[in-house]
């Protein structure tokens, strides 16, 4: 991901980087499972990325995006927005009955939706972390900090633990 405007050296940005990160790979698992044809192997990976993103999601819409939506209201409901369209098809394999979602149109609804997601990425790495390394506060931080406690934590990569 991005490196240029240096807000990866603040913890919690580099935290949800990391989590995108995670998501990128798994997103390109999903595509790799679906030339395969194997929709079962698409559903877990559509619930792993549904794992990551859960505390991704309540720190960004409980810490970041508060803090940010007085500068930027159209652009953080529409960041929401996609979230509540992610996890409405990601949902689908973390709801389905024996693991797939029986809907044989699921699977290029989870690839359409990815396609959103991996957007959905690059809008936050390039525009909302930049903006919130130039205009938060100090306790701006500490609170987001404090809903990231509350969230939950990505398991570290195997090389840093």
């Amino acid at each position: 991901m991005c490196e240029y405007c240096g807000c990866q050296a603040l913890a919690t940005i580099d935290e949800l980087t990391r989590e995108h990160d995670a998501v990128v790979d798994l997103i390109g698992a999903v595509r790799t499972a679906n030339r395969h044809g194997d929709v079962r192997l698409m559903a877990e990976l559509a619930r792993r990325i549904a794992a990551v993103l859960e505390p991704h999601t309540k720190v960004e819409e409980h810490g970041l995006f508060p803090a940010l939506a007085g500068d930027f209201p159209d652009q953080i409901a529409a960041l929401e927005a996609e979230h509540r369209l992610v996890e409405a098809v990601l949902g689908e394999a973390v709801d389905a009955a024996d693991g797939v979602p029986t809907d044989p149109a699921w699977p290029r609804r989870l690839l359409d939706v990815l396609d959103v997601l991996r957007r959905h990425i690059l809008k936050e790495q390039d525009g909302v972390f930049p903006a919130a390394l130039a205009g938060l506060s100090t306790g701006d931080w500490e609170a987001i900090e404090a809903v990231r406690e509350r969230a939950g934590r990505l398991a570290p990569p195997a090389a840093a633990r």
